[in-house]
């Protein structure tokens, strides 16, 4: 039995700078609970132990998480189909049919556009939900939609 391959595709390496950026904000609210937490813990020993704990949350969810997302994160499309991995934790590849493909959408949230990238979905008519394509340079996530809604424009059938 073959292994499957890895799509051959990365998205952009200003993706791990953005998530870098997406992973710090949000550990400064988990470092912010942890702050409080401290300073309502009774003896010091324990106040030093949480602010600890605060600093190595942030420093992992803001340097190390980016970095592994960054070299899971690939794409890929053929004639034939839609080709992703994601994840940092639990790895997901998916592969989408373009008979199966319904919808293909552009996004851009505040933080993507200042990186000048995006994301693009793939909807099918899968249960198990759209394909996400995150970290993509906004030229090739603009071309790849054009791209996939043609190929899937070809297919006969209604995508069912």
């Amino acid at each position: 039995m073959s292994q499957l391959r890895d799509p051959a595709h990365r998205v952009s390496p200003r993706a791990r700078l953005m998530w870098q950026v997406e992973s710090g904000i949000s550990a400064l609210f988990v470092a912010a609970g942890l702050g409080v937490a401290a300073v309502l813990a009774g003896p010091d020993g324990l106040r030093w132990w949480l602010v600890g704990l605060a600093v190595v949350v942030c420093g992992t969810a803001a340097v190390v998480v980016p970095q592994w997302r960054y070299r899971v994160h690939r794409w890929e499309v053929s004639a034939n189909a839609v080709y992703t991995q994601r994840g940092w934790w639990a790895r997901e590849r998916r592969i989408a049919p373009m008979s199966r493909v319904q919808t293909v959408d552009f996004a851009q949230g505040p933080l993507a556009r200042m990186f000048g990238l995006a994301t693009v979905t793939v909807t099918t008519a899968s249960a198990a939900g759209p394909l996400q394509i995150e970290g993509l340079d906004r030229s090739v996530a603009l071309a790849l939609v054009d791209e996939l809604t043609r190929k899937a424009d070809l297919v006969e059938g209604d995508a069912t």
